[in-house]
């Protein structure tokens, strides 16, 4: 009898990091255990079968009523939908031999969320496997301090209830240790999305700079300065790249998430060109890649990157383009510190230009180097991944042997790039 392995998180839901982290999961099920049956409870049901060809259900029930017309107020729907939500997750969880919830930031809130969204969730799915003893596994997953007392005891509890934990970086698992949790056993591994397979490699036009841009208001525990801290980020980019262009420079600009960050690209091009009235319109051109496949193609023939969303950083970096992160946690740090780039950091939330300028400056004095160095990099990221795999096959299907891996090039249609 075939072995039944669920993916777990917000994958299909437009954030092509999610995606990209997903996908390597499932290059990894698909040539190392082509037997197993593999399905998602997730952001996006629709894109996750149509991209990955998988069976899909909505992490949360009231989600069929987004487009929908409804006499329940929103927020009655989804109070009721806790309750149902709970009942589904468990009923998923127990269908299923292993649970797998790939990467992303599963044990932190930098990002807005509220305790009884997302928290919530994985605390049911860790208590679900628990129960009816099906392996959920958090695999290369981030995480840092959470000062909301009942969302960290949801994650708390979600790690402390999972059967395998490993994190993205060193960095996330002192976060746990210092929330309470063994970490003993616990390892840490590159973030998956540098596991997802890559084009082939080229150094870009030195001209061209490819910024990723974010529709950022801050974490979780800014939403009093939510405006203002989009204000300044915005004010700053918009400066930054104003700069570049009267430099001659060429920039791409792009986003990570095709939800939100299509309005913050557009609104930066319309102030540039504001300001300067008689710019080409080929100096400043705007890309919406809807997955992890198209950021890569986009940001290929850039020469260097300046980029905000943690994923879009990965992406650039996994195809050796020199890097400055625009960080909004400590992750970033830990991120550019483990791939030889721990000065090319600045703040998302307080940005300084001149600053940026000058890293911009000393980056680009420096490409060449840093592309070799960030290859030597990205070599030993692949072979943990790959470690990590096998610790997995160890661990969630002991009584199975791996097949043997196959090129990038031989990977299933629904895990290639």
């Amino acid at each position: 009898m075939s072995l039944r392995v669920g993916l777990f998180g917000l994958i299909g839901s437009g954030n092509s990091g999610n995606d990209a982290s997903t996908e390597a999961v499932l290059a990894y099920l698909r040539t190392a255990h082509p037997e197993v049956i593999v399905d998602a409870m997730c952001g996006g049901p629709e894109p996750v079968r149509t991209r990955y060809g998988i069976d899909g259900v909505p992490i949360f029930w009231y989600q069929k009523f987004e487009q929908r017309k409804t006499a329940m107020p929103r927020v009655l729907l989804k109070i009721l939908g806790k309750g149902v939500d709970t009942f589904r997750t468990a009923q998923w969880v127990r269908r299923h031999d292993a649970v797998i919830v790939p990467g992303a930031g599963a044990l932190e809130t930098t990002l807005p969320q509220r305790a009884w969204s997302y928290p919530y969730s994985l605390f049911v799915l860790s208590l679900s496997g628990k129960v009816f003893r099906t392996k959920v596994a958090l695999v290369s997953v981030g995480a840092d301090e959470i000062n909301k007392r009942v969302t960290r005891w949801l994650s708390n509890s979600t790690a402390r209830l999972a059967y395998y934990r490993s994190y993205r970086d060193s960095f996330s698992r002192e976060r746990m240790r210092k929330r309470g949790i063994d970490t003993a056993a616990d390892r840490v591994y590159p973030d998956l999305a540098f596991g997802v397979p890559t084009p082939p490699y080229t150094p870009g036009d030195p001209q061209v700079v490819g910024v990723g841009v974010m529709a950022y208001h801050g974490g979780n525990d800014d939403r009093k300065q939510a405006d203002q801290i989009h204000s300044i980020y915005t004010q700053s980019m918009t400066s930054f790249i104003r700069w570049l262009v009267d430099s001659g420079h060429r920039v791409l600009l792009f986003g990570g998430d095709a939800k939100f960050d299509g309005v913050i690209a557009d609104q930066i091009v319309a102030d540039v060109h504001r300001q300067l009235p008689d710019l080409a319109e080929s100096s400043i051109t705007v890309a919406q890649p809807a997955t992890y496949a198209e950021l890569m193609q986009v940001t290929a023939p850039c020469g260097i990157v300046v980029a905000t969303r943690y994923h879009n950083v990965i992406c650039a970096l996994k195809l050796c383009k020199p890097t400055i992160s625009m960080g909004y946690s400590p992750k970033f740090a830990a991120l550019m510190e483990s791939m030889g780039l721990a000065d090319f950091v600045e703040p998302a939330d307080s940005p300084d230009v001149d600053r940026l300028i000058r890293l911009f400056k000393e980056i680009e004095n420096q490409q060449a180097a840093l592309r070799e160095h960030l290859a030597t990099r990205n070599a030993a990221n692949r072979q943990s991944l790959d470690e990590q795999f096998a610790v997995l096959s160890a661990r969630l299907f002991p009584g199975s042997e791996p097949a043997a891996a196959q090129p990038d090039d031989e990977l299933p249609s629904g895990a290639r790039h």
